[in-house]
């Protein structure tokens, strides 16, 4: 899939030795001038601070600012800065993008947990932005890194992520002060001096045509302000016009006005050069999710074919109005000081009405590559092999691998197209099949657990559109899924309230699978919160609910969680006749492995209610249904639980051999002391019908 661009997007963070998903067109490799800025702010890491000349230590890392417009190249600063001090960090550099392309702050608690991913720890899917930021300064007390925050909308969203480690340093990217956080060290800039400038366009232009018209170039430098962004777009476009003097352009410069930031002139005399084709294409690149973009997301806005899309974006990054982003995949961003311009020219220039047919068609676009992307995980079935086949070429992926790949990279770009699609608000329905899609997509390729936090955040995202569409089985779907979540991170009342407003969607939308799902769902909830008697209420409903649709398998397991309960409460008579009725309906559908687990367990109820002549030959024949159902580790497991209720009876010579049974089923398998026996009796079995859900 060469021609298949893959991205990256929202807060990009990577650590010690990885270069950043997007940074200024000056690389290490190309940084010019800025040599009193970086000796002032490697003198202030060292420079004492207030608090320790008030003879206090030092409770926080110490913070560094780098303040100026956008273009003024005050990342590129930032990243000179770490690339000279990075050594003194063992372990590593942490950086986030704190702003989206758009303007809107990222989210603390997606920043904290990007930067707990960074540093390979996993925070449980929707946790709270102060716990997600306790965890990330848990994590950075033993560390000594270097973070870098780029792009900081405000003092808070930098203040929350500060490490309580004087060991650890901040370099803060901004447009102006971060008024609020204490010693913070800013370094303000404007435009290169007037050597670096001149040098940095001569890069464009060849040394000839600046020796020839020193003062032109000076007079061109002196018109963009120095700005590297304004500087590298006239540089550009002098570039592709070999024959034009410096000075014409100077003098075409001029011509804009004196008004306005030179960063808006360059970009309105280097656009202007443009082709049609490749302006409009240029205008629409600022609805790409997250300022990045590759050839299928450029073909799908504009319309036209993939290679064509390619192509233009190539030159388009030729003239400096996009920027080549290093990942595996050819992809590229829009610098975010263009983008307000771009936005500027589309409200302009292009019709609402095809605005909104572009954005369509990307996010159709994006639903097909997300279909293409799991459909690859399903080579054995047939639909999806058909449905491989009649994809176009251009949407398939060579491989599993491949799919992988490409749907780790591009996920946060993935992820920030459905929140811009909910956001619109115009494209529900489309907005409902991506964010269906993606689910699926992540599901098939890493599993529900690995995903987890993102579906999280995905699932509120459908409950969202469900609620404001007024669609209830969506809306029951989605508290579900978050109740879900929830539950197995450990916030139980939370869950708790979502099953029961997910009961009330799901009676609303007159989903009996929704209605179901929830009340058995709501007792779960309950018998993890201790409360017994509720959970084995709402097991009953939803075990009534089950038998009106004869749902026989549910009923069985329904049986199970009632006698659970019961069990847990000390009604054991209750519990005893709910486990006869389980292992009867596991019986009458014919899973005999589900039958011999439940009469397991209506054996361990009998010995708590002490009747062990009972248990024993409970047991029994639950080892002989587990025989027939050749689930060896049931098999030996029954084995040692009818093993332990014969010495409780006094019969160790029986008890041996049963043991020696469960050697045999097992082999090197079975722990050798009892005390480990015991651990894998435990292992092998299930002992309440609630994990066989």
């Amino acid at each position: 899939m060469t021609d298949q661009a893959v991205g990256t997007g929202g807060p990009k963070v990577t650590a010690k030795g990885q270069r950043p998903a997007a940074e200024s067109a000056l690389t290490k490799n190309q940084f010019l001038g800025r040599t009193r800025e970086l000796k002032e702010l490697q003198a202030d890491i060292e420079r004492a601070g207030l608090d320790t000349l008030a003879g206090r230590k030092p409770p926080r890392a110490r913070v560094l600012l780098i303040a100026g417009k956008p273009g003024s190249g005050r990342t590129a600063l930032a990243e000179e800065l770490v690339r000279e001090v990075a050594d003194s960090y063992p372990d590593g550099v942490l950086r986030a993008r704190l702003t989206e392309p758009d303007g809107t702050p990222v989210p603390t608690e997606r920043t904290a947990r990007e930067l707990l991913a960074a540093l390979e720890l996993t925070a449980p899917a929707g946790a709270a932005e102060d716990d997600l930021t306790e965890e990330l300064r848990e994590a950075l007390a033993t560390r000594r890194v270097l973070l870098l925050l780029d792009d900081a909308a405000d003092a808070q969203q930098v203040d929350a992520l500060i490490p309580d480690t004087p060991g650890c340093l901040v370099v803060a990217v901004a447009g102006g002060p971060l008024t609020g956080i204490s010693d913070v060290r800013p370094c303000t800039l404007g435009g290169l001096d007037t050597k670096s400038a001149v040098e940095l366009l001569g890069r464009y232009t060849g040394s000839v045509r600046i020796t020839v018209d020193p003062r032109a170039a000076e007079g061109l430098v002196e018109i963009c302000a120095a700005q590297p962004a304004a500087l590298e777009l006239v540089g550009s476009w002098l570039s592709h016009r070999p024959k034009a003097a410096v000075a014409d352009l100077a003098k075409k410069l001029r011509t804009e006005g004196e008004e306005g930031p030179a960063l808006d002139r360059a970009f309105r005399v280097a656009y202007a050069e443009l082709p049609s084709a490749a302006a409009q294409m240029l205008r629409l690149l600022s609805l790409a999710p997250a300022g990045l973009v590759d050839a299928h997301t450029a073909s799908a806005l504009v319309g036209c074919a993939v290679e064509t899309a390619h192509t233009t974006l190539g030159d388009l990054a030729g003239r400096g109005f996009v920027r080549p982003v290093e990942a595996p995949f050819a992809q590229y961003e829009v610098p975010g000081c263009l983008l307000p311009l771009l936005r500027s020219l589309s409200e302009s220039e292009d019709r609402p009405a095809d605005l909104r047919l572009a954005r369509a068609r990307m996010l159709e676009r994006t639903v097909r590559l997300l279909a293409s992307c799991r459909a690859i995980t399903e080579t054995d079935s047939s639909p999806a092999r058909e449905k491989l086949a009649g994809m176009p070429r251009a949407l398939r992926f060579p491989s599993p691998r491949a799919a992988a790949d490409w749907l780790r990279v591009r996920q946060p770009a993935l992820l920030a197209s459905a929140r811009l699609a909910v956001a619109d608000g115009e494209l529900d329905t489309l907005a409902r099949r991506l964010m269906s899609a993606l689910v699926r997509a992540m599901v098939a390729h890493f599993g529900t657990q690995a995903a987890a936090p993102e579906l999280y955040g995905i699932h509120r995202l459908v409950l969202d559109v469900a609620e404001r569409r007024k669609l209830p089985r969506e809306k029951a779907a989605a508290l579900l899924n978050l109740a879900d979540l929830d539950a197995r991170t450990g916030r139980t009342t939370v869950a708790l309230a979502r099953y029961r407003a997910a009961l009330d969607a799901g009676r609303e939308a007159r989903d009996p699978y929704a209605t179901g799902r929830a009340m058995e769902s709501v007792g779960g909830a309950y018998q993890e919160l201790g409360d017994h008697d509720r959970a084995a209420d709402w097991y009953g409903r939803a075990l009534a609910h089950r038998l009106t649709r004869d749902e026989r398998v549910d009923v069985a397991r329904l049986y199970g969680r009632i006698a659970t309960a019961h069990t847990h409460a000390g009604r054991y008579d209750d519990a005893l006749r709910n486990w006869r009725s389980a292992a009867m309906g596991y019986r009458r559908v014919g899973d005999v492995a589900a039958q011999a687990r439940s009469l397991s367990e209506l054996a361990r109820v009998q010995e708590y209610a002490g009747r062990p002549e009972e248990s024993l030959r409970t047991c029994q024949e639950a080892v002989e249904w587990a025989h027939r159902a050749e689930d060896v580790r049931l098999w030996a497991a029954l084995q040692l639980r009818l093993a332990d209720t014969l010495e409780r009876l006094g019969d160790p010579a029986a008890a041996r051999l049963h043991r020696r049974a469960a050697e045999r089923i097992l082999g090197d398998e079975l722990p050798e002391d009892a005390s480990a026996r015991e651990q894998g009796a435990s292992a092998y079995e299930i002992r309440s019908a609630s994990v066989e859900d």
